[in-house]
């Protein structure tokens, strides 16, 4: 009398189950790449509303914006925000608009805007502005501070 008890599981049994958790995490990591890209998005939208606040109360302050040359980032707003940049390298950084320049009332006026990475139903690309009139969607043109018009969208 002999007894063949079996215990355990075979390789063949351990692989396929491998095989089925790997296939399955696969399509879950890939299904997620697009709530990321949309969770900066929103850190973006964020950052942007954060600095009008800021720019707000340096205002309360000195009675003008922060004035400052081009350049990629934010300029730090000196007590109220340091200077922000965007939260993924491989993206283009916030781009702060030239306000130190003549042709219009430069201390009232201000534009930084980021390029989002989600086009949504913009034909190239949508852009997120802020400026002394608060925050704004744009689409396919790149907000800029136009002398003359001091508009930043």
């Amino acid at each position: 009398m002999f007894r063949n008890s079996k215990k355990g599981f075979t390789l063949i049994e351990l692989l396929v189950v491998i095989a089925i958790i790997g296939t399955l995490s696969g399509i879950v990591l890939v299904s997620l790449g697009g709530a990321r890209s949309k969770a900066r998005d929103a850190v973006r939208q964020s950052d942007l509303r954060q600095f009008v606040s800021a720019q707000e109360l340096y205002y309360g302050d000195f009675d003008a914006y922060l004035q400052a040359v081009a350049q990629d980032g934010t300029p730090a707003v000196t007590p109220y925000l340091d200077g922000l940049n965007d939260p993924q390298s491989t993206n283009p950084d916030y781009k702060w608009q030239d306000n130190s320049a003549t042709g219009c009332n430069d201390s009232q006026v201000f534009c930084v805007y980021a390029t989002l990475e989600n086009n949504g139903s913009c034909t190239t690309a949508r852009y997120f502005a802020s400026s002394e009139k608060g925050t704004k969607e744009v689409c396919d043109t790149a907000p800029v501070v136009g002398i003359g018009d001091c508009v930043c969208f």
